[in-house]
């Protein structure tokens, strides 16, 4: 006689269980970036700190070490005040991010970009005894900010709520601007203060005010109205006539021109005091996007509440024992193609359509978002594809970043058509001849 006792099997779970379970998803995602805007917020002003050091830091270099030395020591001082704060900011969302990873490129190039600011000493070491080029410097700086505002924008390309991913957008385009901005004022700030301007130099400021504009009309796609008139507010401002009369100097072509170094000074100030007006901007759209995680957050909440009250009034009801089929409206209205169709097996026809009812609300919601989410991962996919394409021809071609943007730029005047369609078409005949 078998005396061992039954095992009671496990309740076999139903549709309301998952709509349960796809609720509480989309609020653990809302949640996340609640989280998330802490560390975005600590990386706009590292970064900010960042361009600041790099820019004292070529004065410094441009002028053999007669200029800036205190004001650069002041501004380390500040960005290592950042650093820690973008670290702790990292530390509180830690377990979140590793525990339930959403994206292993977001945690690869958080990686990277904390591997870049490990051996930040030994570029300032480079730079207090000159034994870095200006050039050099600035690279080095830049590489750095690009691997921080790349957390951004893989941080963007995990939100599936459409506002949320469209500010994220916004945000991340903005901070590409902003830093081609501070990468114009580390260029020219060197030219001035060396008291000399070549073509290479001319060429590198011409190929960053462009991307500059690039970037801001897509911030300008995607950014909260408050943002975007901020954004007007710095373009009619009158220093931007006398940034451009300072631009015409450094960008006009020619051979080596010989400049007072006094320019620099203004320069870089003029600069310097666009560069904060970009970041007042950059603070508004943060703003932005933490008010709207928290007001989508308690959407999510209250309706996952919602949900679940409901689903257990159903549950309690019961239902008849006979079956219903229940059809889906997925099908596919320009073919006449028919939706799914299944049976209910035992729930009761009150009951079935009730929890029918709610997974197409919930399916029609989450289609919506979707559709409306495609145009943020559209601006982001185009990024990346130009960036693939710029990396694909300095190989072939053997030239650095700038001169293969460029010869994008120009491929896409000639044929009349976009960037992002000249990048697609080389990197599709790369993966022919590859």
């Amino acid at each position: 006689m078998n005396t061992r006792q039954r095992q009671p099997q496990a309740a076999v779970p139903g549709a309301g269980d998952y709509l349960i379970a796809s609720k509480k998803c989309e609020l653990m995602n809302l949640q996340y970036f609640l989280q998330m805007g802490q560390l975005v917020q600590c990386i706009s002003n590292l970064v900010h700190s960042l361009q600041r050091e790099r820019g004292a830091s070529n004065v410094l270099l441009g002028s053999g070490g007669c200029k800036f030395h205190h004001q650069r020591q002041q501004i380390v001082a500040e960005s290592d005040r950042l650093r820690r704060e973008f670290e702790q900011a990292l530390t509180a969302i830690h377990q979140q991010m590793t525990v339930h990873p959403v994206s292993s490129r977001l945690l690869n190039q958080i990686a990277s970009a904390l591997h870049g600011l490990a051996d930040l000493a030994e570029l300032r070491g480079a730079v207090d005894r000159q034994t870095i080029s200006a050039h050099d410097a600035t690279e080095s700086y830049s590489s750095r900010i690009h691997r921080l505002i790349a957390v951004v924008f893989e941080a963007a390309d995990t939100a599936v709520d459409p506002g949320i991913a469209g500010l994220l957008v916004a945000l991340v385009h903005l901070m590409n601007g902003k830093e081609l901005c501070g990468q114009e004022r580390a260029v020219g700030s060197a030219g001035f203060s060396s008291g000399r301007v070549d073509s290479a130099l001319s060429r590198r400021m011409v190929h960053l005010v462009e991307a500059q504009e690039r970037c801001f009309e897509v911030f300008a796609s995607f950014a909260d109205e408050d943002s975007r008139a901020l954004w007007q507010q710095v373009r009619s401002h009158s220093r931007e006539a006398e940034i451009g009369r300072l631009r015409g100097l450094g960008c006009s072509s020619g051979r080596v021109r010989q400049l007072d170094p006094q320019l620099a000074d203004r320069w870089f100030a003029v600069m310097t005091e666009r560069m904060d007006e970009l970041k007042r901007v950059e603070d508004a759209l943060e703003g932005c996007f933490h008010a709207r995680c928290i007001e989508r957050y308690t959407e999510a909440r209250h309706s996952l509440s919602h949900q679940e009250t409901l689903v257990a009034s159903l549950d309690q009801q019961g239902g008849a024992r006979q079956p219903v089929l229940i059809l889906c409206e997925s099908g596919d209205e320009a073919t006449g193609q028919p939706g799914d169709a299944w049976a209910s097996d035992g729930v009761g026809q009150r009951f079935g359509r009730s929890i029918f009812d709610l997974v197409q609300q919930q399916s029609r919601r989450l289609q919506a978002m979707s559709d409306e989410l495609q145009a943020a991962k559209e601006a982001l996919e185009d990024r990346k594809i130009q960036e693939k394409a710029v990396l694909l021809l300095m190989e072939h071609r053997r030239i650095d970043n700038d001169e293969a943007h460029r010869l994008l730029r120009k491929l896409a005047m000639n044929q009349g058509k976009k960037l992002p369609e000249v990048a697609r078409a080389l990197l599709a005949m790369a993966d022919v001849l590859g």
